[in-house]
């Protein structure tokens, strides 16, 4: 039994693909809608299943295709994020066998297909079954240096495994150690879901993440695109909260905070806890803006700011992330700037051993707010031409 599966985002048809595969069935993928259309009427397939909010043809376009133009009476399954009732009753009234809402597992989606087409004779040992399908997908930069020794390799493995359209770009920012391999270990495999980029020489965190996410801003088929520590100080479920909230908002940044709160594990040193907070009132000043902890390693970002807030390179080192908003700030209006910006506080976070911040380094970022004050206060960004360092794939 043949099935073709048309959606624009690769990172949700690779798992439901090796999924039906598994199961037994002869699967075929295709993000453009247009030539999905095309390779439906070469490969013949028992059961279509297509996405609603495509580029171009839109789903309910491939579903009359069939219906009116060809009279065929294939079966076919939308799977989408489109919950609006007047997208699944003209899905119905065009004759959609079943409308599938994002999100969902895959365990679902399979009893679906072999409810309404059947199941093959030969199938394979089912793996990582408890997958999610998820309505969006979402690109994260994570900066590595030096990690080798710290580097949490299962735990990232373990949720992209368990959630569909997350893809991992680990920037290696020229590590002496042997970070460059263990990112190659862990990309063995899952190369459709995880990119190494590697810099020969150490940049700093601040160009490492600029890179990333404007490599990262490329990929079509990534709605959103943040950045994370390495070492997991923010956990991977706290981020996708950062993710919920953005995709259900009109936010453009959502960034999250370290603010000790009731029922939160929030671990830090009081002796940087203090600098922190005086760190926090500087920063305030400058931005204009009541922001309770701008340095937090983790923050989801729409796409369309990415070139706003990463085209040009940062002044500063440490904190790139004031930088970020006060581009937005000179960009949009302070006051639009704040509508766009949500500080969400996060249930978990832990200062890990052997991070690389020292207390020397943060008074450091002192003079280095002394630098952004200086190039950003009062003026408008000069319109030099945005600087793209190349980096090498591995």
């Amino acid at each position: 039994m043949k099935v073709l599966a048309i959606d624009d985002q690769q990172l949700v048809l690779l798992p439901l693909q090796k999924r039906l595969a598994e199961l037994g069935y002869e699967v075929k993928i295709e993000t453009d809608a247009t030539k999905g259309l095309e390779l439906y009427e070469s490969f013949n397939p028992d059961l279509v299943i297509v996405d609603i909010n495509m580029p171009g043809i839109s789903g309910l376009e491939v579903v009359k295709h069939i219906r009116v133009t060809k009279n065929a009476q294939t079966p076919i399954m939308v799977l989408s994020g489109d919950t609006k009732d007047e997208t699944i009753t003209e899905g119905f009234e065009l004759g959609i066998n079943d409308y599938m809402k994002k999100p969902l597992s895959l365990n679902e989606i399979s009893a679906r297909v072999k409810r309404l087409i059947g199941a093959p004779e030969v199938q394979s040992e089912v793996t990582n079954s408890n997958v999610m399908i998820q309505e969006r997908c979402v690109g994260v930069v994570i900066p590595c240096y030096n990690e080798e020794e710290r580097l949490l390799s299962e735990e990232f493995l373990s949720y992209i495994d368990k959630n569909s359209g997350y893809h991992l770009c680990f920037v290696n920012d020229g590590s002496k150690d042997k970070t460059l391999e263990v990112l190659k270990q862990l990309q063995k495999g899952r190369e459709d879901f995880i990119t190494v980029y590697d810099c020969e020489k150490n940049g700093g965190k601040a160009e490492a993440v600029r890179l990333g996410m404007l490599h990262m801003a490329k990929k079509e088929d990534l709605d959103y695109i943040g950045f994370l520590d390495a070492d997991l100080s923010t956990d991977l479920a706290d981020f996708d909260d950062l993710v919920k909230t953005i995709e259900t908002s009109n936010f453009k940044i959502v960034s999250g905070s370290r603010i000790s709160r009731m029922g939160a594990n929030i671990t830090k040193e009081s002796a940087r806890k203090v600098i922190s907070m005086t760190i926090n009132f500087i920063i305030r000043k400058i931005l204009k803006m009541d922001f309770k902890d701008t340095q937090c390693g983790a923050k989801i970002f729409h796409k369309d700011v990415i070139e706003i807030a990463f085209g040009k390179k940062f002044v500063t080192q440490w904190i790139f992330d004031v930088e970020i908003f006060k581009r937005m700030s000179i960009h949009f209006g302070l006051k639009e700037a704040k509508a766009m910006l949500c500080e969400q506080p996060l249930k978990r976070w832990i200062h890990a051993d052997g991070s690389k911040l020292s207390m020397k380094d943060s008074v450091k970022i002192v003079f280095q707010l002394g630098q952004i004050a200086w190039v950003y206060g009062g003026k408008k960004e000069s319109k030099k031409e945005t600087v793209h360092t190349q980096l090498k794939v591995v």
